[in-house]
């Protein structure tokens, strides 16, 4: 079994930053990948960024490229994604997610390929 808590969460007005961080526990050896995904209000849960865990590889949508950055630290067994620039439409609650599977250097993009799931954090931006 794996658990994952997020933290880091809040509010803040668009323009600012946030770091959100996701402390993974458990078998972390079947882990191949961690994904960030949100979901808003009245809308379907969607992948923001990924990163695989040998290598560090990273695959970010396209509405938070160059804003948004996710990392790990391996030894503390922490991923980050780091919120810039954020805009309103970044509202939502933010979920980790971590799957046994990948795809030589990518990770898999759908929910439905993610074994485990944290319990989530708001964000919320105002304007």
């Amino acid at each position: 079994q794996v658990q994952l808590v997020e933290s880091g969460g809040g509010s803040v007005q668009a323009g600012g930053s946030l770091r959100l961080s996701c402390a993974v526990s458990g078998y972390t050896s079947s882990i191949n990948c961690m994904g960030w995904f949100r979901q808003a209000p009245g809308k379907e849960r969607a992948g923001v960024a990924y990163i695989l865990r040998a290598g560090g590889s990273t695959y970010y949508v396209d509405s938070v490229k160059g804003r948004f950055t996710v990392a790990q630290d391996v030894a503390k067994n922490t991923v980050y994604l780091q919120m810039n620039s954020v805009k309103p439409e970044d509202t939502a609650m933010y979920y980790c997610a971590a799957a046994s599977k990948a795809y030589g250097t990518r990770c898999p993009s759908g929910p439905y390929e993610y074994n485990y799931w944290g319990q989530g954090t708001q964000v919320t931006v105002s304007s």
